[in-house]
Protein backbone atom coordinates (compact mmCIF):
# COMPACT_ATOMS: atom_id res chain seq x y z
CA UNK A 1 0.00 0.00 0.00
CA UNK A 2 1.79 3.59 -1.12
CA UNK A 3 1.56 6.49 1.52
CA UNK A 4 -1.05 8.29 0.07
CA UNK A 5 -3.85 5.37 -0.30
CA UNK A 6 -3.07 4.30 3.69
CA UNK A 7 -3.36 8.27 4.75
CA UNK A 8 -6.30 8.46 2.87
CA UNK A 9 -7.71 4.80 4.36
CA UNK A 10 -6.42 5.85 8.04
CA UNK A 11 -8.57 9.20 7.94
CA UNK A 12 -11.93 7.14 6.35
CA UNK A 13 -11.37 4.97 9.01
CA UNK A 14 -9.77 6.67 12.16
CA UNK A 15 -11.68 9.41 12.34
CA UNK A 16 -10.89 10.62 15.74
CA UNK A 17 -6.79 10.00 16.50
CA UNK A 18 -5.48 9.32 19.58
CA UNK A 19 -3.39 12.11 20.56
CA UNK A 20 -0.64 9.55 22.29
CA UNK A 21 -1.20 6.86 19.32
CA UNK A 22 2.80 6.97 19.41
CA UNK A 23 2.88 6.20 23.40
CA UNK A 24 0.31 3.72 23.15
CA UNK A 25 1.96 1.99 20.10
CA UNK A 26 4.79 1.28 21.41
CA UNK A 27 3.55 0.34 24.53
CA UNK A 28 4.75 3.07 26.63
CA UNK A 29 1.40 3.62 28.20
CA UNK A 30 -2.37 2.38 27.79
CA UNK A 31 -5.82 3.90 27.70
CA UNK A 32 -8.98 2.25 28.30
CA UNK A 33 -10.81 4.57 25.47
CA UNK A 34 -8.01 3.48 22.80
CA UNK A 35 -9.67 1.61 19.87
CA UNK A 36 -7.14 -0.30 17.66
CA UNK A 37 -7.71 -0.75 14.15
CA UNK A 38 -5.04 -2.57 11.55
CA UNK A 39 -5.36 -1.10 8.22
CA UNK A 40 -2.94 -3.09 5.96
CA UNK A 41 -0.39 -4.06 7.81
CA UNK A 42 -0.01 -0.95 9.79
CA UNK A 43 -1.66 -0.33 13.46
CA UNK A 44 -3.79 2.81 14.47
CA UNK A 45 -5.40 4.01 17.43
CA UNK A 46 -8.63 5.64 17.58
CA UNK A 47 -10.04 7.78 20.74
CA UNK A 48 -13.68 6.37 21.84
CA UNK A 49 -14.90 9.27 23.92
CA UNK A 50 -14.23 12.54 21.84
CA UNK A 51 -14.50 15.02 25.45
CA UNK A 52 -11.62 12.90 26.77
CA UNK A 53 -9.35 13.39 23.29
CA UNK A 54 -9.83 17.33 23.86
CA UNK A 55 -8.39 17.30 27.50
CA UNK A 56 -5.69 14.61 26.32
CA UNK A 57 -4.90 17.13 23.34
CA UNK A 58 -4.65 20.43 25.80
CA UNK A 59 -2.15 17.79 27.94
CA UNK A 60 -0.17 17.09 25.04
CA UNK A 61 0.27 21.44 24.18
CA UNK A 62 1.44 21.51 27.24
CA UNK A 63 3.90 19.14 27.58
CA UNK A 64 4.94 20.23 24.24
CA UNK A 65 5.50 23.67 25.36
CA UNK A 66 6.90 23.08 29.05
CA UNK A 67 9.33 20.50 27.62
CA UNK A 68 10.76 22.91 25.07
CA UNK A 69 13.85 24.18 27.08
CA UNK A 70 14.90 20.70 28.23
CA UNK A 71 14.53 19.53 24.52
CA UNK A 72 16.57 22.98 23.51
CA UNK A 73 13.69 23.88 21.15
CA UNK A 74 12.97 27.32 20.43
CA UNK A 75 9.90 26.86 18.56
CA UNK A 76 7.29 24.00 19.71
CA UNK A 77 4.76 24.89 17.30
CA UNK A 78 6.35 23.05 14.23
CA UNK A 79 6.59 19.84 13.13
CA UNK A 80 8.64 17.77 15.07
CA UNK A 81 10.89 15.00 14.80
CA UNK A 82 9.32 11.51 15.86
CA UNK A 83 12.05 10.81 18.53
CA UNK A 84 11.23 14.18 20.12
CA UNK A 85 7.70 13.31 19.75
CA UNK A 86 8.19 9.84 21.27
CA UNK A 87 10.23 12.04 24.31
CA UNK A 88 7.46 14.28 25.00
CA UNK A 89 4.46 11.92 24.78
CA UNK A 90 6.24 8.70 26.64
CA UNK A 91 8.71 10.56 28.98
CA UNK A 92 6.15 13.27 29.75
CA UNK A 93 3.16 10.56 30.60
CA UNK A 94 6.01 8.60 32.99
CA UNK A 95 6.47 12.10 34.30
CA UNK A 96 2.89 12.94 34.93
CA UNK A 97 2.65 9.35 36.23
CA UNK A 98 5.31 10.18 39.21
CA UNK A 99 3.64 12.98 40.33
CA UNK A 100 -0.10 11.90 40.64
CA UNK A 101 0.05 7.66 40.53
CA UNK A 102 3.79 7.17 41.75
CA UNK A 103 2.56 3.48 42.16
CA UNK A 104 1.13 3.25 39.05
CA UNK A 105 3.26 0.25 36.77
CA UNK A 106 1.97 1.76 33.53
CA UNK A 107 0.80 5.50 32.96
CA UNK A 108 -2.88 5.02 32.09
CA UNK A 109 -3.62 8.39 29.83
CA UNK A 110 -6.91 8.73 31.12
CA UNK A 111 -6.58 7.64 34.26
CA UNK A 112 -3.76 9.67 34.93
CA UNK A 113 -5.62 12.96 33.22
CA UNK A 114 -8.47 12.05 35.51
CA UNK A 115 -5.79 12.29 38.92
CA UNK A 116 -3.94 15.08 37.99
CA UNK A 117 -7.45 17.28 37.56
CA UNK A 118 -8.54 16.02 40.54
CA UNK A 119 -5.44 16.52 42.89
CA UNK A 120 -4.26 20.17 40.58
CA UNK A 121 -8.33 21.07 39.28
CA UNK A 122 -6.33 22.77 35.81
CA UNK A 123 -4.11 20.95 34.16
CA UNK A 124 -2.16 24.23 33.46
CA UNK A 125 -1.49 24.18 37.00
CA UNK A 126 0.51 20.19 37.03
CA UNK A 127 4.27 20.98 38.33
CA UNK A 128 5.75 20.82 35.07
CA UNK A 129 9.42 20.88 36.61
CA UNK A 130 8.94 17.63 37.87
CA UNK A 131 6.95 16.13 34.75
CA UNK A 132 9.59 17.33 32.65
CA UNK A 133 11.95 15.21 34.32
CA UNK A 134 10.80 12.15 32.95
CA UNK A 135 11.00 13.69 29.79
CA UNK A 136 14.67 14.93 30.05
CA UNK A 137 15.01 11.00 31.31
CA UNK A 138 12.90 9.23 29.09
CA UNK A 139 15.22 7.12 26.26
CA UNK A 140 14.01 5.26 23.48
CA UNK A 141 15.06 2.10 22.01
CA UNK A 142 18.88 2.30 20.92
CA UNK A 143 19.58 1.17 17.77
CA UNK A 144 21.32 -2.44 16.92
CA UNK A 145 24.82 -2.31 15.31
CA UNK A 146 24.78 -3.69 11.77
CA UNK A 147 25.66 -7.20 11.93
CA UNK A 148 29.46 -7.59 9.89
CA UNK A 149 28.52 -10.48 6.92
CA UNK A 150 31.48 -13.10 6.87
Amino acid sequence: MDENAFRHAKGEINRLPCVFERALLCKSAVCEYAVRHQIAERETIACAQPPARVTCGELNGLLREKSAFALRLTNTARILPHAMVMKIQCGGLNGLRDVVDPDAVAPNVQHLVRQAQEQFGDLAELPFTEIVKGVAAWKGRRRRPPESES
